[in-house]
């Protein structure tokens, strides 16, 4: 009976041991992890707070043209961006990106006193209406940008907008 209860008390002991060197172990390696995950200055891990870039587009002119002034944008992935829209002309024009627009978080569009939220894929400005669009792209790639206006996209009006990865140029 004496050699059980030395063998059962060893086992406690042994187990509590094993839990101990474990803790210890667990709490040399969080002290002595440098801090290489935390966000730099620069960056925040909240999307609606990080610094944006401005990019303006103008959905045709003030001769009518049918065309994107730019009609190629480039983005980078994890950058948060306000695309400032604008229509010069004297026609409706629609921003129409949808495969674009599935692969960004979208934050908002923001027209007149109004605040959009959810998913959007296209922007319809009447003449002389801006809208701002806020977003962070997230997947890399080329996308396809029309107006989807019937015929403006025949005439020309059709563009490129690209996400680069966060690491290229």
């Amino acid at each position: 009976m004496l050699s059980f209860t030395v063998l059962l008390f060893s086992r406690r002991w042994i187990r509590r041991l094993s839990w101990l060197v474990i803790g210890i172990i667990l709490w040399f390696c969080l002290i002595s992890t440098p801090v290489a995950f935390a966000a730099s200055p620069q960056e925040t891990t909240d999307l609606a707070q990080q610094p944006f870039t401005e990019v303006a587009i103008r959905l045709g002119n003030s001769a009518n043209e049918f065309r994107f002034f730019p009609s190629q944008l480039t983005f980078t992935a994890g950058k948060r961006y306000k695309l400032l829209l604008t229509n010069p002309s004297s026609q409706k024009h629609y921003f129409t990106a949808k495969d674009f627009a599935d692969s960004i978080w979208n934050q908002k569009v923001e027209a007149g006193n109004v605040e959009i939220k959810g998913a959007i894929h296209e922007v319809e400005l009447k003449p002389a209406a801006t809208a701002a669009w806020f977003f962070v792209p997230i997947k890399s790639g080329t996308y396809e940008l029309y107006c989807s206006v019937p015929g403006h996209a025949a005439a020309g009006m059709t563009g490129t907008l690209t996400v680069s990865s966060s690491g290229q140029v």
